[in-house]
């Protein structure tokens, strides 16, 4: 890992812009972190639009996490950003807009090819990312993991043991055989469903819901679509974050 970048945000959040290789990243550390206090992680999820589009909203919910006394952190994902550009995704993701501006269903194929091979690439990206930001004195975990395509967290859920709970947005589609992986899930989970998503199968979220094996699990459920998620809606998730990581 290496740091290219640092700023003190106005509540007193140090933001640190990094390199892993070739894949960029934002650390955030609360102004409480030290090497004589180091304080869990939450690795911040995102859709595959690029960090500097997501910037205000990772941005946002890193200085809700540093209230919490979490660092925040997150890196771009494969094929987006300033990141080589992948052409089986972009073929997926043009099959994507065909069927939607059509209207019509999307196949389980489109799901697949757009899907899988992200979550092959991107979970040992992000626990390669946990390998760095684990090792940093300031950082001592335990780490949660909020957001982004649901696939990933569900394969990080169950293959990455230092996550101890995790915050899923239904909000993604999610390929059939992620059920059967949901069903190996067994951390505390925290989901949020907003019940009006004009592009997501209701249904097939609660359908996920049910699969995971966790015995601790909470559906978030609130009226409004994609974007309208309330307020509320986040500081639940904190709480959440703070019952499980402190």
């Amino acid at each position: 890992m290496r740091f290219t970048s640092e700023q003190r945000l106005d509540d007193g959040v140090l933001e640190r812009k990094f390199t892993l290789g070739e894949i960029p990243g934002i650390l955030w550390t609360p102004a409480s972190a030290s090497a004589s206090a180091p304080v869990p992680l939450i690795l911040l999820g995102h859709p595959p639009l690029g960090l500097h589009k997501m910037y205000p909203r990772l941005v946002a919910r890193a200085r809700h996490s540093a209230v919490e006394g979490f660092a925040a952190a997150t890196i771009e994902l494969p094929g987006s950003g300033d990141r080589p550009r992948w052409a089986a995704a972009e073929q997926a993701r043009a099959d994507l807009r065909r069927a939607m501006e059509a209207g019509e269903p999307v196949s389980d194929e489109i799901i697949d090819a757009l899907i899988l091979p992200l979550v092959d690439k991107a979970v040992p990206e992000s626990q390669a990312a946990l390998d760095a930001l684990l090792s940093l004195p300031e950082i001592g975990g335990p780490v949660g993991y909020s957001g982004g395509v649901i696939s990933i967290g569900i394969r990080l859920a169950v293959v990455e043991p230092r996550i101890v709970a995790a915050g899923f947005f239904a909000g993604s589609f999610v390929p059939r055989t992620m059920f059967e992986e949901a069903r190996q899930v067994t951390i505390p989970l925290h989901v949020l469903l907003q019940w009006d998503d004009e592009g997501n199968d209701r249904q097939a979220a609660l359908d996920l819901f049910d699969a995971f094996g966790s015995k601790e699990k909470t559906l978030h459920a609130n009226m409004g679509g994609h974007t309208g998620v309330p307020q509320f809606a986040g500081e639940d998730a904190a709480g959440f974050f703070a019952r499980h990581l402190k």
